[in-house]
């Protein structure tokens, strides 16, 4: 309220300071040519916001009457006319406060993090994920047969599994959450188990989470 007083204190002075006459300032034709006119209503500009009127700086129209006894006299709005619409928008641009950004906290419950885990859990065991390697060339010419899998330069460590799982699905896991005893040391087919709470639960069927990898050579 001491802002919104402040504000009109400043508009007085400004009008003041236009040195009109007191006729000249607030007594405009407009504001009385549609006297003894029913229903007629004038176009005024807010300086301050009215509830169910509109926000400081905007122009409504309101009942002569409204005007010339409530809101001129409080200097809550003034004519319409050029000259009252540019002190008006200084006034604002001076004496309005900065509005604050207001943040809106969302509450994330228990539940809901359980949920996330077990759409995260659900798409890992349902997902094959698809790494290429460079062969061992040296081992690949001197494998026994054909079918020997092929040998890798440098194993899948589980560090690379956890970054391909956040690069091709961009879900975070960690080391714990997968066992993997030994590095995969060739191109291949792999189920690789995951370690998750067990309050997320299993899919009908299955005994244990898991995440299928397919290694393949470049």
């Amino acid at each position: 309220m001491a802002c919104i007083q402040y504000g009109k204190n400043a508009l007085q002075r400004i009008i003041k300071d236009t040195r009109l006459h007191p006729s000249d300032r607030m007594m405009q034709p407009l504001l009385f040519s549609s006297q003894g006119v029913r229903h007629r209503k004038l176009e005024v500009i807010l300086t301050t916001s009215i509830e169910k009127l509109g926000k400081a700086g905007e122009t409504v129209k309101v009942a002569p009457g409204y005007f010339r006894n409530h809101l001129m006299p409080k200097l809550l709005a003034v004519p319409n006319i050029d000259k009252y619409a540019y002190l008006v928008k200084e006034q604002r641009r001076i004496y309005q406060p900065v509005e604050e950004e207001v943040v809106k906290v969302v509450t994330v419950t228990k539940e809901d993090k359980m949920k996330e885990y077990e759409k995260a859990a659900k798409r890992l065991d349902s997902t094959q994920l698809v790494l290429r390697r460079l062969i061992d060339k040296e081992k690949f010419r001197t494998r026994a047969t054909k079918d020997e899998p092929l040998a890798l330069q440098s194993s899948v460590t589980v560090d690379d599994l956890v970054a391909e799982v956040a690069r091709q699905l961009s879900i975070q896991i960690t080391p714990e959450n997968l066992h993997l005893p030994a590095p995969l040391p060739t191109c291949g087919e792999y189920e690789v188990p995951l370690r998750f709470p067990k309050s997320i639960p299993l899919p009908e069927g299955k005994i244990y989470w898991s995440l299928k990898v397919k290694v393949r050579s470049k």
